[in-house]
């Protein structure tokens, strides 16, 4: 798929560092200029922004858009996805702040926009700006305690209570969603779901088919909404004590 630079398209959505996260202390001129020294690219879905198998190590800034990060088997026939990331987001630091080589991939699941800095520019901010290394280190603390609850579920959890935690997990709460319910919007994917939690498409089917006929679960156009939030909790928890 093609790869598009932003540089020579003045056109294009702003060029704006404004909402990533981790720059939220940055003074406004000290972003312009940050602004400045980024590489701007498009992605189309399912292009591959970071392969792991290249030796670069630069950091990517999702201004727009939303990406996958994976990682496959050695034989390649099975994906797992580790998070999804949208707007505002930053991935690709790991390999920028140990030196190491990358360990995973990084697809846009949609057209994104992203800003690139290579890592030495992106170590001096860090270092220059006391605030944005705290942040730093919150969003590696994130990372970390999402490792640490996502091995626990794998380690004790079967695969239908998996699928219902990840329902948990992604499900957003409030908005449009009346008391003890939740939306997934939109529809999840069960090969998604699948690649998330270990397991296979059809286990997912299943246990989603098996959640609607318990009326904890429906499909409403193009989203899932869970109907019994409280249940679907206590499902959960009741195999993780």
């Amino acid at each position: 798929m093609r790869r598009t630079s932003e540089r020579a398209a003045p056109a294009e959505t702003a060029r704006s560092l404004a909402h990533i996260e981790l720059f939220e202390s940055l003074p406004a001129e000290e972003l312009v200029q940050l602004e400045r020294r980024c590489t701007w690219q498009r992605w189309n879905a399912g292009e591959q922004i970071i392969d792991r198998e290249t030796l670069s190590n630069d950091v990517y800034f999702i201004v727009r858009g939303r990406v996958r990060v994976i990682d496959y088997s050695h034989s390649g026939h099975r994906e797992v996805v580790f998070d999804e990331l949208s707007a505002g987001a930053v991935v690709g630091e790991l390999a920028a702040i140990d030196g190491e080589p990358r360990s995973v991939n990084v697809m846009a699941v949609t057209e994104t926009l992203t800003a690139s800095l290579g890592a030495e520019a992106f170590i001096a901010i860090i270092i220059e700006h006391p605030k944005v290394a705290l942040a730093m280190m919150r969003r590696l603390s994130e990372m970390i305690r999402q490792s640490t609850a996502r091995i626990m579920d794998l380690s004790t959890l079967g695969a239908h209570h998996r699928i219902y935690a990840e329902l948990l997990r992604i499900a957003r709460t409030g908005g449009a969603a009346r008391p003890n319910q939740a939306i997934i919007q939109p529809m999840p994917v069960h090969a998604d779901i699948a690649a998330r939690v270990s397991t296979t498409r059809e286990t997912v089917a299943r246990v989603l088919s098996e959640l609607a006929h318990g009326n904890v679960v429906k499909r409403e156009g193009d989203a899932l909404i869970i109907r019994d939030l409280e249940q679907l909790t206590q499902m959960v928890n009741k195999f993780r004590d």
